[in-house]
């Protein structure tokens, strides 16, 4: 399984050329809806390329075929950055797959402007209903555009084994505890955290997070909409992101790092016990599954905790940041895609995700076959929190999250402060209005 993270998606123009070129057709090699014995492919792209996400995945579209007589589901299982570097070369060209991951917010809103993205509020109604507010993030003026199948959050991923080698009683709650660990770890000779800033997301998360400890909600929101970010409270969290790299909590080589693949990654670090934690999703259990030999990650030895809480922030203490990813279908596609989405959510489909932990179902008959006991626990995280904040690149789209997310990394590197990271988002927030 590989995380739900995206990069930067391709801007409205590229998309508006792309509708020009989809007028060819999706992947699928026929418009009919198939079903009927007349033959139809329909391409599925997905990132769940390792372990036992993979194999279910190819199973799930066996299935399929065989309740559609006709139907041909070509899978396309891939590594997450090169499925985010091959969907935008295929919306420039027009050769999308039928059914593709979608990360909504901005990202979203962009195709849907261009007229490239299936409504899927009549078709799929039955689904949307049972899904209920998951589906929040992927609905534009009150139209649903893709259907989520995993909503997670974000937190701290961990190895108890070298916690209690460290002398670090219980997971830390604040900012301080967190430090404490931090010196604990380091003084027995244990990296402390693993972070992927070769990839830029996963080192905008801590950004992400600290302004999400010190911005309120309120504050939080005027900014998606109005892409305007004069509270101080964004200058804080670059100031308390500053403080964090200070103290060199990283593992070696942190700045080309890269988040997921292979044992020297991030998540293969915190895998084969190379260092104590890691700040990543939901996803986290699966990925680390994929890269050890024994294919159980930290097994028994996996814990995880909160991001900590910043003295005197303003944001509600319980807030998550967090997202997830949903089925979409092109425009283009035969409608035999849409049926497949759908299926993608039943209750059977579902069903079998949870149990192979694969992530976070949407669909209520799933939540209970959820067998990984650190993902049962983050459902309770994910529903009880006060709000999930969508990742940021996600909500303010391409062009102001691509630009913040690069600050950040320049902060990492010591080459940015934490005004050079609100200058950089708002000019290219300026540039959007």
């Amino acid at each position: 399984m590989i995380h739900n993270r995206w990069g930067r998606s391709i801007g409205a123009l590229t998309l508006g050329a792309a509708l020009l070129l989809s007028a060819c057709g999706g992947g699928g090699e026929s418009p009919t809806a198939g079903g009927d014995g007349e033959a139809t492919t329909i391409t599925w792209w997905h990132n769940s390329n390792t372990g036992p996400g993979k194999d279910y995945y190819a199973q799930v579209a066996k299935d399929f075929e065989a309740e559609h007589d006709g139907v041909t589901v070509d899978v396309q299982a891939m590594q997450h950055e090169d499925m985010v570097t091959k969907l935008e070369a295929a919306w420039q060209s027009g050769d999308m797959p039928d059914v593709y991951m979608e990360r909504g917010g901005g990202e979203l809103a962009s195709k849907v402007d261009a007229g490239l993205v299936k409504d899927l509020s009549d078709v799929a109604k039955d689904e949307i209903d049972k899904l209920g507010g998951n589906v929040a993030g992927w609905q534009i003026e009150g139209k649903t555009y893709a259907l989520p199948f995993s909503v997670g959050v974000v937190g701290f991923w961990y190895n108890t084994e070298l916690f209690e080698q460290a002398g670090i009683q219980q997971a830390p709650t604040t900012q301080a505890e967190f430090d404490d660990a931090v010196a604990k770890l380091k003084a027995a000779g244990i990296d402390p955290v693993s972070v992927g800033a070769g990839d830029k997301w996963p080192s905008a998360h801590y950004w992400y997070y600290y302004a999400l400890r010190e911005c309120g909600q309120s504050v939080l929101a005027d900014a998606v909409g109005t892409l305007e970010f004069k509270d101080p409270c964004f200058v804080k969290a670059g100031e308390d992101l500053q403080k964090l790299i200070a103290t060199e909590p990283f593992n070696p080589g942190f700045l080309t790092t890269v988040a997921q693949a292979g044992p020297t990654s991030a998540s293969g670090l915190l895998a084969t016990g190379k260092v104590a934690m890691e700040l990543a999703g939901h996803w986290e259990p699966g990925v680390m599954q994929g890269l050890t030999e024994d294919g159980k990650g930290l097994g028994e030895k996996t814990g995880w905790f909160a991001f900590p809480v910043v003295d005197g922030g303003a944001g509600d203490p319980s807030a998550t940041l967090g997202g997830g990813d949903a089925w979409a279908v092109p425009e283009a596609a035969p409608d035999v895609a849409v049926e497949f989405a759908k299926y993608l959510l039943s209750d059977k489909v579902q069903s079998g995700f949870a149990e192979n932990d694969m992530g976070l179902p949407t669909n209520p008959a799933a939540t209970d076959k959820v067998k990984d006991q650190s993902l049962a626990a983050l459902l309770k995280v994910r529903d009880e929190a006060a709000y999930v904040q969508l990742y940021f690149d996600t909500a303010f789209g391409q062009s102001v999250g691509g630009a913040m997310n690069d600050a950040i990394a320049l902060m990492f590197a010591g080459k940015a402060s934490p005004q050079d990271i609100v200058d950089a988002t708002q000019a290219a927030a300026d540039a959007e209005k």
